[in-house]
């Protein structure tokens, strides 16, 4: 899967083999054209940057039915980890992702709850993961950690297996 943004293009390799709801999930979003046009609106440098639910302005899309967690001490919240966001309740995460830019298996299953459900991992472009860490960041609209200048997910598609970079 290839993740194109105004940074650059980060090709993820999505796992439904350890999440298979989830991974079918997201590539309802995909195939949807869901994505495009959306921001990573949450980027904390040192932790994570999240995105795949606001536009430009903010304003959050409707999204379908919540996913149940499908967290795995296993396949851990490792650097380059794709995992899905939620809410408090372990079942809530819709179409919000985060790549984890260090190892945080705090937010692995068993640690301080149900965790964070890994569906994927950054193959190729991490370095634009890490660019995007790097944008100052503000407050808008009552969300803290928010690029002053808008990152924006521009398409994600699907590739086949040995294509760009793709395992």
């Amino acid at each position: 899967m290839k993740i194109q943004t105004t940074e650059g293009v980060m090709t993820v390799r999505l796992r439904p083999d350890v999440a298979p709801k989830t991974v079918e999930n997201f590539l309802q979003y995909v195939r949807n054209d869901f994505y495009e046009g959306t921001v990573f609106h949450r980027v904390i440098p040192g932790f994570m940057i999240q995105g795949g639910g606001y536009t430009e302005d903010l304003a959050g899309k409707p999204t379908g039915a919540p996913v149940e967690n499908e967290a795995k001490r296993t396949f851990g919240n490792v650097r380059g980890s794709v995992a899905m966001a939620r809410m408090n309740d372990p079942d809530s995460a819709t179409a919000q992702f985060f790549v984890n830019l260090v190892d945080n298996q705090f937010l692995d299953e068993g640690v301080r709850g149900p965790g964070y459900t890994v569906f994927g991992t950054v193959v190729e472009g991490m370095g634009v993961a890490d660019a995007i860490a790097s944008v100052p960041t503000t407050n808008k609209r009552g969300m803290a950690d928010v690029p002053v200048d808008t990152v924006t997910i521009q398409s994600i598609e699907v590739v086949e297996a040995g294509e760009a970079g793709q395992p």
